[in-house]
């Protein structure tokens, strides 16, 4: 029986996001601790843990089918690979940081200064962009600390909130790009397997787009029903349903969670009672 490949990264967040969403896809995984390969009892999967930076050449040789990875470690090892599915996790940025007490006005003034990254054909390609030429330190972890010790005058790295930079006196000062977690295919993939892709995509889409709604109940009086549904920004429209009191209405619609709290504030205004909100466990559209 054929299985498909998937590469996620060995440890870290990114490794528990991954695992989750396989999760959620009702896929159970058979993984014990320091495993390097576990396979999935209910679906014709198997997983491979690896180093992170590592993913993109076991993608490009085929070793694995598919892999959920960072965009940004695509970005800097592997533009050659394709990209069919962002995840909406794992969300970060890759900046460029300088010394808090450091005069910053533009992108010029790192001109001819030493900047210590792990990204350095993203830097190169940036700053090659902006026509600035820098010296560039590769360091493979701990790069905030490269100004603090003389090493460097910036960085470029991963940010994500923020508190690493101010920890090391630093300050963000421009953005080379933004990352979530993308599922990547290997160039070499199967037919058999991109059969199992095309499922398991499907299931992806569905619990991605569960996170991304609301399931909202609410009763409505019947003068006001109009009004009311005019509203609600429902997948086509909502469903109504008359309620044992008469003149009230029950409508049940999906709110997305992005504009929720400003639909519930409109939904309220014009009348709606007794509102409920529930989650979506999967969502097939």
């Amino acid at each position: 029986m054929t299985k498909i490949k998937i590469a996620v990264q060995k440890s870290g967040r990114l490794n528990e996001d991954s695992l989750r969403i396989l999760k959620d896809c009702g896929i159970s995984i058979d993984n014990g601790k320091d495993q390097l390969k576990a396979t999935a009892r209910n679906f014709p999967l198997e997983v491979f843990y690896l180093r992170n930076g590592d993913i993109p050449q076991y993608l490009r040789d085929g070793v694995v089918d598919i892999a959920i990875i960072g965009e940004n470690v695509l970005i800097e090892k592997g533009k050659d690979i394709s990209i069919v599915e962002k995840l909406g996790f794992s969300k970060c940025r890759v900046s460029l940081a300088v010394p808090k007490r450091m005069e910053y006005n533009s992108v010029q003034d790192l001109q001819g200064k030493r900047i210590a990254t792990s990204y350095p054909n993203t830097v190169k390609d940036y700053l090659a962009s902006k026509g600035i030429q820098s010296d560039l330190h590769i360091i493979n972890g701990s790069v905030e600390i490269a100004p603090n010790i003389g090493l460097a005058d910036g960085i470029c790295d991963i940010v994500s909130s923020g508190s690493t930079l101010f920890k090391n006196n630093l300050k963000e000062v421009e953005v080379i790009l933004k990352s979530e977690a993308v599922l990547a295919v290997s160039p070499q993939i199967s037919e058999a397997c991109k059969a199992i892709l095309a499922k398991l995509q499907f299931r992806i889409q569905s619990v991605l787009q569960a996170r991304q709604n609301k399931y909202v109940l609410l009763n409505a009086p019947n003068d006001k029903l109009e009004e009311i549904v005019d509203i609600l920004p429902g997948m086509r429209s909502p469903t109504v349903l008359p309620l044992a009191e008469e003149g009230w209405s029950s409508v049940h619609t999906v709110i997305n969670r992005d504009t929720f709290w400003e639909v519930i504030d409109e939904l309220k205004s014009a009348g709606a009672e007794g509102i409920l909100v529930c989650p979506i466990e999967k969502m097939v559209v």
